[in-house]
């Protein structure tokens, strides 16, 4: 899939996802499809001329002119404040992509799967959870998503109905539900090592969080033995 200039595209659909957080649905014509796990970069223009871009995972993936984008509000952002609080349906924006061949995820690969998410980076990984639902893969996945809260949880009822196509662990860092059998508290190397894929499996393995996630969690991943190289990161924020 190839990577072409700035698209034009319309705010067809807004739906809220948390508190912070909404699902947005964009007719892009002339989007060339996408694999799941790629992001784009999307252009606000204002009425003087200022313009803004930032990069966002892309939650579809296939052929087809619709492109779904989980956007969490960065609080003083310049982007998603508007798209979280105050975009609606039929607004225009541009978009350019897809983007990124490395953080992917494909059909043909037999390996296990390891979804690994802090936040917002469920968002790419809700794409390949979709396309290995959709595909004649065999592929065994599972998911660990981390967040402060329950209600903090992007896509909540599409991880619960998985049932056995995806493993889901959750991990509450700030308030866990009532009853929860594990405490609140960070993704740690024992959660790792007790609820991932073990490194004797060689799974492919997918981190997608803000940057301090990112690197705590890769660095434990490979303190655990797994292969560097399998594993694959793709991080937000400073």
């Amino acid at each position: 899939m190839t990577v072409g200039g700035w698209l034009p595209a319309t705010l067809a659909a807004i739906e809220p996802s948390t508190p912070s957080a909404r699902v947005l649905r964009l007719d892009v014509p002339g989007w060339a499809g996408n694999l799941p796990g790629q992001h784009l970069d999307l252009r606000l223009t204002a009425e003087d001329g200022y313009q803004a871009v930032r990069s966002y995972s892309i939650a579809s993936f296939g052929p087809g002119e619709q492109v779904e984008l989980g956007v969490d509000e960065v609080p003083d952002g310049e982007v998603s404040p508007y798209l979280v609080l105050d975009a609606r349906p039929g607004d225009a924006v541009e978009v350019k992509g897809p983007l990124g061949a490395y953080f992917v995820w494909r059909d043909d690969d037999p390996s296990p799967v390891q979804l690994i998410a802090g936040g917002s980076g469920i968002v790419p990984l809700i794409a390949m959870a979709r396309a290995r639902a959709l595909s004649d893969s065999a592929a065994p996945f599972r998911l660990m998503y981390s967040v402060r809260r329950p209600d903090d949880a992007m896509y909540r009822d599409e991880i619960d109905a998985l049932g056995d196509d995806v493993d889901v662990t959750w991990a509450y860092t700030r308030e866990a539900p009532a009853g929860w059998a594990r405490p609140a508290g960070r993704v740690s190397q024992d959660l790792l090592r007790d609820a991932a894929w073990s490194p004797a499996q060689s799974p492919a393995v997918f981190v997608c969080g803000p940057t301090g996630f990112v690197e705590t969690v890769a660095t434990a991943l490979v303190a655990l033995g797994h292969d560097p190289a399998r594993v694959r990161t793709e991080r937000f924020g400073g």
